[in-house]
């Protein structure tokens, strides 16, 4: 079923829209979630509290266009939420890692005046990203989208950990200077 038949079942009440969507993204919604909390009950709970959102936000959202980026919008900040509750240390060490990885090249944004220029930052580096080669999209979301370790990266993709830590390396500093391009950073 298509999305925007799955959306319309979401504005008409129909609890199958619930079965659709689960049948059409649930499978790929749990490893967004298996990704972040490393544990396949929680990631299962994620996916259900997942639907719940989705059901009480749509309507009066009409995600029918980004249906699939919109839930794995709504579950990865679900799971990231579960992750900050548990206090997980483990999952906390790899977070500030990937954090203090993005903050060389992003800079922070403290204030409400600033919210503005973060949305046009967010479309700049999304601008960056479709500059590069669908391997490296690949390896950049793969990170710091769907949080996956370096080895996952490389297995899943068949390549060496090497290439994935070098094409990392190499996609933030090209990010900086492209930024600091654009005049996000000085």
């Amino acid at each position: 079923m298509d999305d925007e038949k799955i959306v319309s079942l979401f504005f008409s009440r129909d609890e199958s829209a619930i079965e659709q969507t689960s049948l059409k993204y649930g499978k790929r919604l749990r490893n967004i979630a298996f990704g972040i909390t490393e544990d396949a009950l929680t990631a299962e709970e994620c996916e259900n509290d997942t639907y719940l959102e989705a059901w009480n936000t749509i309507p009066p959202q009409n995600p029918s266009t980004y249906f699939y980026p919109f839930l794995a919008r709504i579950i990865r900040h679900i799971s990231l939420d579960v992750c900050r509750k548990r206090s997980s240390l483990k999952r906390s060490a790899v977070l500030t890692e990937l954090t203090a990885e993005m903050e060389a090249c992003i800079p922070a944004r403290d204030n409400a005046s600033d919210q503005l220029e973060a949305k046009e930052l967010g479309e700049a580096i999304s601008r960056y990203l479709h500059s590069l080669s669908e391997e490296k999209q690949t390896i950049f979301m793969r990170r710091y989208w769907y949080l996956d370790s370096v080895d996952r990266i490389a297995s899943t993709l068949g390549i060496g950990v090497s290439k994935v830590k070098m094409t990392l390396l190499r996609c933030r500093n090209e990010l900086k200077t492209y930024l600091k391009k654009e005049g996000y950073i000085e």
